[in-house]
């Protein structure tokens, strides 16, 4: 699997819907499925499935994994492990399909936060403490926010271990940072 990916023009629209940036998200978090797999955790039709996975194919996001099934299943993988936009240009020409992606990624990330939250009384003490859920306001120059975000990403990547790597007792840990300029 690839480290990671930045959106083109053709990403981003692939990734304008938010069933696709759900599917994307599960096959990274849990590995290859196939679309009937996906389906139920999602609570589609394996059509609609099937369909969202030929586009996310398309883009260049998953790929049949040729490993796995037996002729009349097809295993779906992810390509990359992240996906980053960052692209100025790019969001000012595709302002409709920006829009989407961006909701459609904080869509997701609140339901990750709510089904956590739903299961959080059932988890381990030791777990249970490192729940946080914490928010800052500062006040900040463009420039300082932008170094406050390069240096958490730095932070982060020195803790980012992929399944092979993960030491005895570690468990998949989700850390979201939103920087969000507050409307005026």
């Amino acid at each position: 699997m690839n480290e990671s990916v930045s959106l083109d023009a053709k990403g981003l629209r692939a990734l304008a819907h938010p069933l696709r940036v759900q599917i994307i998200g599960l096959l990274r978090l849990y590995g290859p499925h196939t679309a009937t797999g996906l389906a139920d955790r999602l609570g589609l039709t394996s059509g609609a499935t099937s369909y969202h996975l030929r586009q996310l194919a398309a883009a260049g996001f998953v790929e049949e994994d040729v490993d796995r099934g037996n002729g009349r299943e097809r295993w779906w993988r992810a390509v990359h492990r992240s996906t980053y936009f960052n692209d100025r240009d790019l969001a000012d020409q595709e302002p409709e399909a920006t829009f989407m992606y961006l909701q459609s990624v904080i869509n997701v990330q609140g339901e990750r936060a709510q089904r956590t939250l739903a299961a959080s009384q059932t988890m381990p003490t030791e777990w249970r403490d490192v729940f946080d859920l914490s928010d800052w306001s500062l006040r900040l120059t463009p420039q300082e926010a932008n170094s406050l975000i390069e240096e958490l990403h730095a932070v982060v990547g020195r803790y980012r271990k992929y399944d092979a790597e993960a030491p005895d007792g570690a468990e998949r840990v989700v850390l979201v940072i939103h920087s969000l300029p507050e409307p005026s």
